[in-house]
């Protein structure tokens, strides 16, 4: 899940990374035939389960392991309430003192998926090799330019789901991601806080226009209290994420998008605003650079990391869509409505 991501090293051979909407084929396609799902810590929400259809096998069975009752009783568990290193100490136990094995069958099907899952990994980070970059390739980027005692920093959009799937941590420390409420906002203030924990490394905050807009200005406190970040900002023009959501639901993206609004007919489909998040950056005492490409996003980080205080790099991003793995999340449309769009995404809907 997003919670213990880093809890284990992506190196593991057994790790097969997240799972659920949000999660890798390799782990997806191990929980589908899964006989027992042993769950620490969890709260199993939506994206987890996959909307309660992640985990298929007809004979599957749950141990949940929670100082919460409530959220250890979900999917009918088997409750076990308690310190979960406690509780896992005591099972690993007992499973050696029955020498008990899983079969070497499984252990291959684990090895091959996770290999085909590395592939797969390493495309979405190779990118498109046109000149802007795909959000997937800058997560390679940042991925491999990644330090043991660096931390990156994010809570909504795309970006999370696809860091959960994609970005590659080896420690707990490395990855620091606020998804419980997906808030809007969160990045800058939330990566300062991070930054006042940690002794060394970077705090890299990862960031898209929309969201660095509703409260960008505790990059000020950053000056103030002179604990740098780094802050990559995404520009596309809004809230790209929840946009493609509205119009995969069949609405039209109900103002998402920075746009003028067009004089003759009212509706927001003019120029997108020239917002320049480099001087913005600047006005607030921070350093800032614009990139265009992965040389100059390469040389940025570079240049962020010898800089004594907070540095913005702004880019934009080449438009893209990152699949899904054997999974599925629930979004159910409207029943009753006038928009053709929607009554053609309802039918879809109803049909898969």
């Amino acid at each position: 899940t997003q919670a213990g991501k880093g809890s284990l090293s992506w190196k593991h051979k057994q790790n097969l990374g997240a799972v659920g909407a949000t999660g890798t084929s390799s782990a997806n396609l191990i929980a589908l035939d899964a006989d027992l799902v042993i769950c620490i810590g969890t709260r199993l929400s939506d994206f987890t389960t996959a909307s309660k259809t992640q985990f298929q096998n007809s004979d599957v069975k749950f141990i949940g392991i929670n100082v919460s009752p409530f959220d250890a009783a979900k999917h009918s568990a088997l409750e076990l309430i308690g310190d979960a290193k406690r509780i896992l100490e005591i099972l690993s136990q007992l499973l050696k003192d029955t020498r008990y094995r899983i079969a070497a069958t499984y252990s291959d099907r684990i090895l091959e998926t996770k290999s085909e899952w590395r592939v797969e990994n390493d495309r979405v980070f190779s990118g498109t090799g046109n000149q802007k970059v795909t959000q997937g390739e800058l997560l390679g980027i940042v991925n491999d330019n990644l330090n043991e005692d660096d931390t990156i920093v994010c809570a909504a959009g795309s970006l999370p789901g696809d860091l959960h799937k994609y970005f590659r941590v080896t420690n707990g420390d490395q990855y620091h991601m606020e998804y419980g409420y997906s808030c809007m906002g969160y990045e800058i203030a939330g990566g300062l806080g991070v930054r006042f924990a940690k002794d060394k490394g970077e705090v890299i905050v990862l960031v898209g226009d929309g969201s660095y807009l509703m409260m960008h200005t505790e990059i000020v406190t950053s000056l103030q209290e002179d604990k740098k970040l780094i802050i990559l900002l995404l520009d596309n023009h809004g809230f790209g994420s929840i946009n493609g959501l509205s119009k995969n639901s069949g609405s039209l993206g109900f103002g998402n998008r920075f746009r003028d609004r067009d004089s003759n007919t009212g509706k927001l489909t003019g120029d997108f605003f020239a917002i320049d998040y480099v001087e913005n950056a600047h006005s607030l005492g921070a350093e800032a650079i614009r990139v265009g490409n992965r040389k100059e996003i390469l040389a940025a980080l570079r240049t962020a990391r010898k800089n004594k205080k907070t540095t913005v790099i702004v880019m934009e991003i080449e438009p893209s869509r990152l699949p899904g793995y054997h999974s599925w999340w629930d979004v159910p449309i409207a029943e009753v409505s006038d928009m053709p769009s929607v009554q053609h995404a309802r039918k879809d809907y109803e049909t898969n």
